[in-house]
């Protein structure tokens, strides 16, 4: 990223009063989503709950960025095959501090925080314990103001979903991004092309490689908040994309 000239986001003052949430949830309902109460459904609802945290979130994943620049920081880089960062919604609201301020507006809107929590699947970026201890060490950072940055893959099936049938054990692809997921941002300007198979040519002292299929790594990017410290990490996962998305002449050879 090239560094800012200056600090465009010093201070940026937002109500979190239960009539400001409350008043900020329908707007994302009404605008955002284009859907009143009588439309609306559970993951209507949590959607517009989910845009009103993102709000105050993406004001502080600024500020941190900007801060960082600012202050000329050492950065840290943690690279992972795995981050078992769980369910995003609850884990920001607590961290912004707004969950009891959250839990009334609901109320005054006859919903539960945690039947919203539900709507939102378990990111599938992996469950081991290599992926637990990476998210822990994003949380940590973030708490302690460490300009950190996470580097994963976007796992279009990072887990598995299990069944028991007739006393067998199954498992089916989890497909956690089927609804999208509404805590990241999509970085298509630092895409990268990624070339696979070909073959190395030589002209004398000079090696080509060529014939290759090209493959997209296209960054998300996603805010770590601190617990109650106004500071957020980033967590930059890669996905692949064709650079086309139809193909003739595989279509047409079958």
């Amino acid at each position: 990223d090239q560094r800012p000239k200056n600090i465009s986001i010093s201070y940026v003052p937002q109500c979190d009063t239960v009539k400001c949430l409350q008043s900020d949830i329908n707007t994302h309902l009404h605008i955002t989503l284009a859907k009143d109460s009588n439309t609306a459904s559970l993951r209507d609802y949590y959607l517009a709950l989910a845009n009103t945290i993102w709000e105050r979130l993406s004001l502080r994943w600024l500020r941190s960025k900007q801060n960082f620049y600012k202050r000329d920081l050492k950065r840290v880089y943690y690279l992972s095959l795995e981050f078992f960062i769980g369910r995003t919604l609850g884990n920001a609201i607590l961290n912004l501090g707004l969950r009891d301020p959250i839990d009334e507006c609901l109320v005054n809107m006859g919903l539960d925080l945690e039947d919203l929590e539900d709507c939102e699947p378990d990111a599938g970026l992996g469950n081991g314990g290599l992926g637990r201890l990476a998210a822990c060490f994003m949380d940590s950072m973030a708490n302690l103001g460490i300009a950190a940055t996470g580097y994963g893959i976007r796992y279009d099936y990072g887990i598995f979903e299990q069944k028991i049938i007739n006393d067998w054990q199954y498992e089916e692809p989890d497909d956690w991004l089927c609804f999208g997921n509404p805590w990241e941002r999509v970085r298509q300007e630092f895409s990268f092309p990624v070339n696979y198979y070909g073959k190395v040519e030589v002209y004398g002292d000079r090696r080509i490689w060529t014939n290759t299929q090209v493959i997209y790594a296209v960054p998300y990017d996603s805010p770590i908040p601190g617990y109650m410290c106004n500071v957020c990490c980033t967590l930059r996962l890669w996905g692949c994309k064709a650079p086309k998305s139809f193909d003739l002449e595989i279509f047409n050879t079958g």
